[in-house]
């Protein structure tokens, strides 16, 4: 059973499922929207949110192993309460319910927000829970410590901590795909650090691997790889053939501009449609690198190049209608 199957993540760990002859059920708001990513392919579903036990249970009888992805993201601070509930409430009967009803594979999804800690050296599988500050950030950590609880007591759950996630055939405009498509007006900001990229292709066959081998409860940070602003500049240029003007700017600056913008958001009815929050600023100018090591030992994991993650996800935001053919340069002409 799959939760958050019309997002990204969950979305392409269902076809890698379905592609390796599994059975799936999936959880989901819109039947309207399932159809329109996966056809006839998904025969089994129950509508409805995994903040209801009843349609929780419904949609867990009868299945063995369980990817649990769904979670609400948002900075308008009206949603704070609706984040806590749907996260960590949504979390606690997707993986208690799994547990008390003896499902013997369970993965949890969570994020580089439930280990990130700007003062580490690096995020990996022995990293504490977290310090985030907002709403979203809070239930993460907050999720991350009712699962480890789980996992102490011998449940059967593995944590997948995913990047920034790219890749093609995105249903929606996931955050990372916001930023590129950004970073392709042709400004580069040449901040210190940078961001580690992961294709969701990759995390999807990291999920069906961990279904499918016989590995004790784990914890399995998917950063990806790791490009400085500068070097992230110069791929993209390199892929479009366009020259990418990189702008020099203080971490601090943008940190700071990030606190004015979450001010700002605070006070309208509607946040500013920009990617720029103090969190996210954070995360831009002092990056922590996570150690995927374990999966590619455990799992046999070889991530696919960055360039054609990149490449990849350009065409697919071209073909969306959210990045210009002009933008794109050289992928599409």
């Amino acid at each position: 059973m799959i939760t958050g199957g019309t997002g990204f993540i969950g979305y392409h760990s269902a076809l890698a499922l379905l592609d390796a002859g599994h059975e799936l059920c999936l959880l989901i708001r819109s039947e309207e929207k399932m159809r329109g990513l996966f056809g006839d392919r998904v025969i089994d579903y129950v509508v409805g949110d995994v903040t209801d036990e009843k349609k929780v249970r419904e949609a867990l009888e009868g299945c063995n192993g369980v990817i649990h992805t769904a979670a609400m993201v948002s900075i308008d601070k009206k949603d704070n309460q609706r984040v806590h509930e749907t996260n960590v409430g949504g979390t606690r009967l997707v993986v208690g319910n799994a547990v008390n009803m003896g499902v013997t594979d369970i993965i949890y999804v969570s994020s580089v927000t439930a280990l990130y800690n700007p003062k580490a050296k690096i995020l990996n599988e022995h990293s504490p829970p977290g310090t985030a500050n907002n709403a979203y950030g809070k239930s993460k950590v907050a999720c991350e410590v009712y699962i480890r609880e789980l996992q102490d007591k011998g449940a059967p759950i593995h944590i997948t901590y995913p990047g920034s996630v790219i890749g093609p055939d995105d249903p929606a405009l996931t955050e990372p795909h916001v930023g590129l498509q950004t970073c392709l007006k042709g400004l580069i900001p040449m901040m210190v650090g940078g961001s580690q990229w992961v294709d969701v292709r990759d995390i999807a066959t990291a999920h069906c691997r961990l279904l499918e081998l016989d590995l004790s409860p784990g914890r399995y940070p998917l950063g990806g790889h790791f490009l400085s602003w500068s070097a992230l500049g110069d791929a993209l240029g390199s892929l479009t053939g366009r020259r990418m003007i990189k702008i020099p700017v203080m971490g601090g600056v943008m940190r700071g501009v990030g606190r004015l913008v979450d001010s700002i958001n605070a006070v309208l009815d509607t946040p500013l449609d920009i990617p720029v929050t103090h969190e996210a600023m954070v995360y831009a100018s002092n990056w922590v690198k996570m150690d995927d090591t374990l999966a590619k030992t455990d799992l046999g994991l070889e991530l696919r190049p960055v360039e054609e993650s990149l490449r990849d996800a350009i065409r697919s935001l071209v073909e969306a209608g959210h990045v210009s053919v002009k933008e794109a340069g050289d992928l599409i002409s």
